[in-house]
């Protein structure tokens, strides 16, 4: 239909301006050309499906691009890792509208203990399944579903205050996906046991690498501007035959990709991110793959603006949406349309609600290490040999509670270095004046 409306368009839009179309040709196959580089013949052939949609919220207005976010408990399906860095322990819901009746049901909880962050989230794609017979009447109706239960953890691995470390996190995934029983074509009654035979268990894992540092970053705190990850994930197999023969299912869709985020200015982070979607039995295919970037202005301390582009399986997407925070909790709606399947874009919309439960007193002790630092930098910048032991007391307390804080182990090592110096000089002046 698009090929017919092109060829009767082009001959009218000749009259008017000829130039634009011949010019508009190598442009339009370029883009037809980049398009096709993300579409593979084994599109649409892996089994859970659903592990490729967006539970919603966030990472759906920026396009889905999460693997280097370090601040989002999104990271379940983009980085296993970004639990470990997380501030705060979250709680969220989400909804996401998918196309055709379908839905997405998300709900997650993240904690941290120092260096170490763990989490679990169920997932639940649902769409309608209706049977009609051979007169047009329904003869069935029930739900098509796909759960995956994912468990995490994650550690900080030479976390200092200088160089953040590198975090290392996984995913543990066992996956459902319930088919309805069907009805018999003869006799119209619902066959024990038909949908199971072609229901499936899927066991499958993530693993994730998360590093940051700071670059061109122009505006100060203490946390990184810039994370790099990279990714493995739906690494594992489907089984399918209960009730008759169990056999392998077809393969997962596996995926490896790489992100990066930056923060410039702190009101303004622009996230990236690609993907190379892999079969079990065919790593050789290397054409279905996905690229996705978005960007997140803050424009109060309540409310934020999102954007996002994914190009996956040759279907452009683009995202737009919000963030607005009431207390602890952290709303997010994203709107998502789709440029080029059909004339009438295929629009969805999800909503995530993000309860924030505090970080555990972190923020606490590190104030209470940053008080100590600076009466100790007080301390010594008094000069006598009294005051000096007493800021080396101060910033032994800093370490106690932080011992990775480098600024108090540089300083105490520096006194300590000062003091040693003294009592070597003070001992030389004796010895002479004998």
């Amino acid at each position: 239909m698009k090929t017919l409306t092109l060829r009767l368009t082009v001959p009218i839009f000749l009259i008017f301006a000829k130039a634009p179309v011949l010019t508009a040709a190598p442009a339009h196959d370029f883009l037809a050309d980049s398009i096709d580089a993300f579409s593979s013949s084994s599109e649409g052939t892996t089994s859970f499906r659903s592990l490729s949609i967006p539970s919603g919220g966030r990472c759906e207005c920026l396009g889905t691009a999460g693997a280097a976010l370090s601040d989002d408990i999104s990271f379940f399906d983009y980085n296993p890792a970004a639990s470990a860095v997380l501030e705060q322990t979250e709680a969220v819901v989400c909804h996401n509208t998918w196309i055709a009746d379908s839905a997405v049901e998300t709900v997650a909880y993240t904690t941290r203990f120092g260096n170490f962050g763990t989490g679990a989230q169920i997932k639940c794609f649902y769409v309608p399944f209706t049977e009609y017979d051979n007169y047009g009447e329904r003869a069935a109706s029930s739900y098509y579903s796909e759960t995956v239960l994912t468990v995490n953890a994650a550690y900080t691995f030479l976390a200092g205050y200088t160089f953040k470390g590198i975090t290392a996190g996984i995913n543990g995934k066992i996956g459902w996906r319930s088919v309805p029983d069907y009805t018999d074509s003869e006799t119209g009654a619902l066959k024990k046991n038909s949908g199971l035979t072609q229901s499936s268990l899927a066991v499958m894992g993530d693993a994730g690498l998360l590093m940051g540092c700071n670059l061109a970053k122009f505006f100060s705190s203490r946390e990184p501007n810039v994370h790099i990850a990279l990714t493995a994930q739906n690494i594992g197999a489907a089984f399918t035959g209960f009730g008759e023969k169990i056999t392998e299912d077809d393969s997962l869709p596996w995926r490896i990709g790489a992100g990066i985020s930056y923060r410039p200015v702190r009101a303004l982070l622009i996230t990236t991110e690609f993907r190379q979607y892999l079969l079990a039995d065919e790593l050789t295919d290397l054409k279905n793959r996905a690229a996705c970037a978005g960007c997140e202005l803050t424009v109060t301390p309540s409310f934020s603006f999102l954007t996002g582009f994914l190009l996956q399986g040759g279907s452009p997407r683009i995202s737009i949406g919000s963030g607005f925070s009431v207390h602890a909790v952290l709303l997010h709606l994203a709107y998502t349309f789709d440029i080029t399947s059909s004339q009438n874009p295929v629009n969805h919309i999800s909503l995530s609600a993000k309860l924030r439960l505090g970080d555990g007193g972190r923020a606490e002790i590190q104030k209470a290490v940053d008080e100590h630092y600076i009466r100790g930098i007080s301390l010594y910048a008094e000069g006598s040999r009294e005051s000096i032991e007493a800021a080396i007391e101060e910033w032994t307390e800093a370490l106690r509670l932080n011992r990775k804080f480098d600024p108090a182990l540089q300083a105490k090592k520096a006194a300590e270095e000062l003091l040693a110096a003294h009592d070597d000089i003070t001992s030389l002046g004796k010895l002479h004046t004998r």
